[in-house]
């Protein structure tokens, strides 16, 4: 099994910590070995820093080794040889620790277990014995082969057999391409070279030598028997064979976390010891299997068996020093034979290791050879997913590097190379393992998109469907669709043009600089297939020689989406890379699903009347709440081959709540930009995969259902759009039938599973404005319903509201097209007939919304729009009143009862909205609107009483006090001192009030016979209420006629007066104040004038304007008859005023003030019976003659009141 994923950043694991694979508990000895919180050596003059953290141990508790006696034979084998050994871990039978040869992948095992660590914090990852072969290069004629691989900054090491590979190759047929381009470039005459029988003999004497030094106790244990010992031999070598071979095409497990057949794959992580080494600058990953012993005196020590006919040379002594310091052991014990005889023990200290005679070397130069290695590699294996081969030929000084993978796509099957799957494997699970933490730093998000994307790439769709989908699902997780997009901050740049970190286009260039070159020329034969090329491998011992000047690039910079589509569109693309994956691995007959017997397939020749009217819009939506009733009970239905609980189900699962909350997305923004067709298209796709998704999944989250209830609060939203907005709607329905490719291809996956027609009620584009406003109810109530599952709607109380609001709204709008229906027909109807059946219907359906919208408001306090509703209820009981007044003749007209129950009903939801508003301040437009249409309630009322009184029903006397009561409700709810826009109206709405009221009571004074009391009273009243109508007709500009009409009822009103006078003084009295009622009607003519003169000019200034424009509202014909019977009653009152004046008995008397008043007087009349007489005087012409004879009759009257005043 291989291990959980390590704790990285440890100084040293902790004591009793559990090890990998159920392996004995690391213990303290072995946690606390030296140095582990890291050092500094000083040897040879040289500084050298190394530090070792131990990451995992599988190794016992260290014991002190057997000291062997003189002259011990160690051709003889042990009693416990080749018997296993928890002292030597899993080394087994070794030579230095390690008697299997490296793995090919055992650099992969590391990384998989200490994923951490890879792609940023570790520079290489490698067996020990890999690296100390690297560091050995410039000593060594013996030759080098590894592949080389780049996961972010970390470079995973790996030993390539090129003996092992080609006998494979031989059997299998595998990487022939790879043997023909070595012998044709590199060793024509190349042929598997044995080992010597000196190898075997060495690696015999060595292998009993440790099991000498562990049987420390001396118990006599029998040597095992020919047989047991060929048995066991065999045993050995057949396993080491496995442990050599190359593992079989890997397949990723089910989940990304632990692969139960990596062991079989030869992917385990099989080191003794996994180590974190830092040398100098360089942090490498090492893989470690030396034994360690300790006890007494030596707390850690190495042991090694040395030929004392042989000295120790450079190599030995690099191999001991190195594998010291990865290790952390500061000393070593070296046990000398000769032909196998022990002679001696000799012990070291590590930092004296590089002065042994014969074993001369600088530490400095290795750390040289370091850093100018991983300079090369770092700076020529650029491109993620690439496998490089690092080879120098035995006895050349060259070194090359080439690219695997390139030289492998020149062949027929680029999945040749064994390499491809581990690395796809593990820039997988890198990016796992980074998506796990991306909500900790997004600034890794184009390091994990590089990694995924070079993961996909790598694999072959057919024979990885899981892994591919899986990467395109976290591709597409990437991209927050939720978010609003921000601004990146300064330590995450962007760039648009960073598709991929290490791209195949923008290689990084070599160095050239006088220190050296990285050699791409193509001289010899072999070279112009290497990427780079190492001249002499003397230059590596050179410091900084091959330091590299460019900066390798961390990672990918995330791509800019300049806008949310191109971000849906992205993650799209991806969904349906995903899609694609999940559908190719699912076994099937057909690509076309079954047809499922429970489902009636949707005819095109349905009727659209029982699809899309309310009736089917009702079944549609029952059928579709039990859906989702039967979704809480766990019940679905689907039509694929799909296993519930299988990953393909769990996938696509995800992959369909992806494409529909990006379809939600593109949905949304394309209604903030008023393209409803599109959003509807949009929210179609979203509904689709949504029902798709209810098909396939076996328990419903809650997340889910919240996510529906936008979905169809959305939809709502899109279809109330469109029907206000049906001026467009061709526009609109071309962007509703357009579609990609991409968006085909999606819907074509979601039909594998499900008809996808669970919400077709909801998004089809109607031409019929009804219709569409249904549909956008129903879609509301449907939100609604899906709420009340699941107890949603405690959980999400904004959205609840905003759907309640909606709700209520888009009833309010339904209303009022039944209202504005009813009141087209009640237009259309001829006069005198009854009000019809479908009126009646029109009215039921309005009112029911209407109520339904204000249970809606008031169930969310919401005071301000239930308010609004009331207003629309009233209304629409006006409407309701107006349809029974057409219903008689006119000529027979009354006011009847039905009129007076609506209009009454009309005011009481007028008051109720008052009432929900409770103050003025707390809504002024609203609370001011509803006022307004409570005084034009009342007001109504008055006016249709007074000018069709029900006399057949009342006496007159209560139709009066009736209208009188209607009139001044009227004027409390008119308000005429606030300084709002509606202040002209309410003003002329007073006056006008005023004005009936006024008029009333004259007509009673006049009709009244006997009761002097109320004559009287009925006198004062309409004086009152004409003098308050001409003071409000004053203030307005627009309303000359009415202040004409008003002051000439007034002057009537003084003549009535005057018949019931007797004495003369009386009588001119009555005149005097009739005449003063004329002046004050120049303002009225001068509006007049001003009016005439205007529409006069007009035509002269700008003759391309209508002229009615100019004089909207003012009546000439209205303005003629005024005229006259204004020039009839002054020349009445003038005429008489005369009479009284020159009368006999005033004669005898002398009064200045009289006679000037009665000489102006005359003069006036003079003057408006020759203006009169001339019947060729034009409109304007009349009135300027009336306003100068207005001004000399004013300016008498002043005279003659200045005259009086002494």
């Amino acid at each position: 099994m291989m291990g959980d994923p390590k704790e990285a950043g440890a100084e040293a694991s902790p004591p009793g910590a559990a090890t990998r694979g159920g392996l004995s508990l690391l213990s303290q000895a072995e946690s606390e070995e030296p140095s582990a919180q890291g050092s500094a050596l000083f040897l040879g003059g040289n500084e050298v820093k190394s530090r070792a953290v131990v990451k995992y141990s599988s190794a016992p508790p260290r014991t002190a080794f057997a000291r062997l006696e003189e002259k011990t034979d160690l051709k003889l084998p042990p009693a416990n040889w080749l018997r296993e050994s928890a002292k030597l871990g899993p080394a087994g039978t070794t030579i230095l620790g390690n008697s299997k040869k490296s793995k090919p992948f055992s650099s992969f095992g590391m990384a998989y277990d200490f994923i951490d660590s890879v792609g940023n914090d570790v520079d290489v990852v490698s067996d020990s014995e890999n690296i100390k072969k690297l560091l050995k290069i410039p000593y060594s004629k013996s030759h080098v082969s590894m592949a080389v691989h780049r996961i972010g900054r970390t470079l995973l090491l790996d030993e390539l057999d090129i003996q092992e590979l080609f006998m494979r190759s031989s059997q299998t047929g595998d990487w022939t391409w790879l043997k023909e381009f070595y012998q044709r470039l590199i060793d024509q005459k190349w042929q598997r070279k044995k080992k010597s029988k000196e190898h075997w003999y060495q690696k015999a004497i060595l292998s009993k030598f440790l099991y000498y030094s562990i049987n420390g106790d001396g118990a006599a244990q029998p040597v095992p028997s020919p047989a047991e010992q060929q048995e066991s031999s065999s045993s050995d070598q057949s396993h080491e064979s496995e442990g050599a071979s190359w593992p079989a095409p890997f397949e990723m497990p089910s989940s990304v976390s632990e692969d139960p057949s990596a062991s079989s794959q030869g992917l385990k992580n099989d080191f003794v010891r996994n180590i974190l080494w830092t040398f100098e600058d360089i942090h490498m990953l090492v893989g470690s299997n030396m034994p360690i012993f300790g006890g007494g005196r030596y707390p850690a020590v190495s042991l090694r068996l040395r030929d004392n006919n042989k000295p120790i040379n450079v190599l030995t002594g690099i191999d001991y020093w190195l594998d010291n310091l990865i290790c952390n052991v500061p000393e070593l014990v070296m046990c000398f034979h000769v032909n196998g005889i022990v002679q001696k023990y000799e012990m070291i200290k590590t930092e004296e290791i590089p002065n042994l005679e014969n074993s001369n070397f600088s530490t400095k130069v290795i750390k040289d050879i370091a850093q100018n290695i991983l300079s090369f590699l770092k700076s020529n294996c650029t491109k993620e997913g690439h496998t490089y081969w690092l080879f120098k030929a035995s006895g050349s000084d060259i070194v090359k590097l080439y690219d695997l993978t390139t030289l492998c796509e020149e062949t027929e099957d680029k999945y040749q190379n064994p390499f491809t799957m581990p690395v796809a494997i593990l820039l997988y699970k890198v990016a796992c393992n980074m998506m796990m933490k991306k909500n900790q730093n997004k600034k890794h998000y184009g390091t994990i998109r590089t990694l995924l994307l070079n993961c996909v790439k790598l694999l072959d769709k057919s024979r990885h469907p899981q892994i591919i989908a899986s990467a395109n699902y976290m591709l597409s997780e990437l991209f927050q669709l939720d978010e609003p997009k921000k601004e990146e901050s300064s330590d995450s740049p962007l760039n648009e043009n960073s598709d991929e970190s290490y791209s195949e286009e923008e290689e990084e260039m070599p160095d050239s600089d006088e220190n050296g070159t990285y050699s791409t020329s193509s001289d010899p034969a072999d070279d112009n297939k290497a990427v780079a090329i190492i001249k002499s491998v003397g230059e590596l011992s050179v410091p900084e020689k091959y330091k590299s000047i460019h900066q390798i690039r961390p990672s990918c910079a995330f791509p800019v989406c300049h806008d949310t589509e191109e971000r849906c569109r992205l993650v799209l693309s991806y969904v349906l890379e995903g899609l694609k994956s999940v559908d190719s691995s699912i076994k099937k007959e057909s690509d076309l699903p079954a047809a499922d017997p429970s489902t009636p397939i949707p005819l095109k020749y349905e009727d659209e009347s029982t699809r899309g009217g309310p009736e089917g819009l009702e079944k549609q939506m029952a059928l579709f709440l039990d859906k989702m009733g039967s979704l809480q009970r766990g019940n679905c239905s689907r039509q694929s081959g799909m296993t519930p609980g299988s990953w393909q189900h769990k996938m696509k699962l995800q992959l369909i709540l992806k494409s529909s909350k990006a379809y939600y997305i593109l949905s949304d923004a394309a209604m903030s930009l008023q393209k409803y067709g599109r959003a509807l298209r949009y929210i179609k796709l979203a509904l689709q995969s949504h029902d798709t998704y209810c098909c396939l999944c076996t328990n419903m989250l809650s997340e889910v259902l919240l996510f529906l209830s936008q979905y169809l609060t959305l939809c709502g939203d899109i279809q109330l759009m469109l029907a206000q907005n049906a001026n467009n709607r061709a526009a609109h329905l071309e962007e509703f039938n357009y579609q990609t490719k991409e968006d085909q291809e999606i819907l074509h996956s979601l039909h594998r599973e499900s008809s996808c027609q669970g919400f077709a009620w909801a998004t089809d584009l109607s031409t019929d404005l009804e219709s569409q406003l249904t549909v956008s109810c129903k879609c509301y109530e449907a939100a609604n319903e899906i709420l009340q599952f699941s107890d949603l709607k405690s959980q999400n109380p904004e959205h609840y509201v905003q759907v309640l609001k909606r709700m209520g709204n888009i009833r309010n709008e339904i209303g009022v097209f039944y209202m504005n229906q009813a009141a087209a027909l009640q237009g259309e109807r001829v006069v005198s007939k009854s009000v019809s059946a479908a009126e009646q219907q029109l009215w039921k359906k309005s009112f029911s919304c209407f109520e339904k919208g204000i249970h809606n408001f008031e169930s969310i306090d919401d005071a301000t729009n239930a308010a609004l509703l009331l207003c629309n209820t009233g209304r629409l009981m006006r409407v309701c009143a107006q349809a029974h007044c057409g219903a008689e003749d006119e000529f027979k007209r009354e006011f009847s009862p039905e009129e007076g129950l609506y209009y009454s009903k009309a005011v009481d939801y007028y008051l109720k909205a008052l009432r929900s508003l409770g103050t003025r301040d707390m809504h002024p437009v609203v609370w001011d609107s509803v006022n307004w249409e409570l005084s034009t309630t009342y007001f109504t009322m008055a006016t249709l009483q007074q000018d069709y009184a029900p006399l057949s029903r009342k006496a007159q006397e209560q139709i009066e006090k009736e209208v009188s009561e209607a009139m001044m409700k009227s004027l409390k709810h008119c308000d005429v001192d606030s300084a709002t826009a509606r202040q002209p109206l309410c003003q002329y709405r007073a006056a006008t009030i005023h004005h009936r009221l006024a008029s009333m009571y004259h007509s009673c004074l006049r009709n009244q016979v006997g009761d002097e009391h109320l004559r009287k009273q009925h006198r004062v009243l309409a004086d009152l209420h004409y003098g308050k109508a001409a003071k409000l007709f004053q203030l307005l500009k627009d309303a000359p006629c009415e202040l004409l009409r008003v002051q000439l009822e007034r002057v009537a009103f003084a003549e009535f007066q005057m018949t019931s006078q007797n004495s003369n003084v009386g009588k001119l009295k009555t005149l005097s104040g009739a005449l003063d009622i004329m002046v004050k009607t120049e303002h009225a003519f001068q509006l007049i004038q001003k009016e005439l003169v205007e529409e006069c000019d007009q035509p002269k200034n700008d003759e391309a304007t209508p002229a009615a424009d100019s004089s909207p509202n003012l009546n000439r014909e209205e303005v003629i008859k005024l005229l006259s019977i204004f020039e009839s009653r002054l020349s009445f009152l003038l005429l008489q005023s005369i009479k009284l004046l020159s009368s006999s008995k005033r004669k005898m008397s002398s009064n200045t003030e009289e006679d000037t008043v009665l000489q102006t007087n005359k003069q006036i009349y003079s003057q408006l019976l020759r203006a009169t007489a001339n019947r060729n005087s034009t409109l304007l012409e009349r009135i300027e003659v009336i306003i100068c004879l207005l001004e000399q009759l004013a300016s008498g009257s002043s005279m003659s009141n200045s005259s009086a005043a002494p």
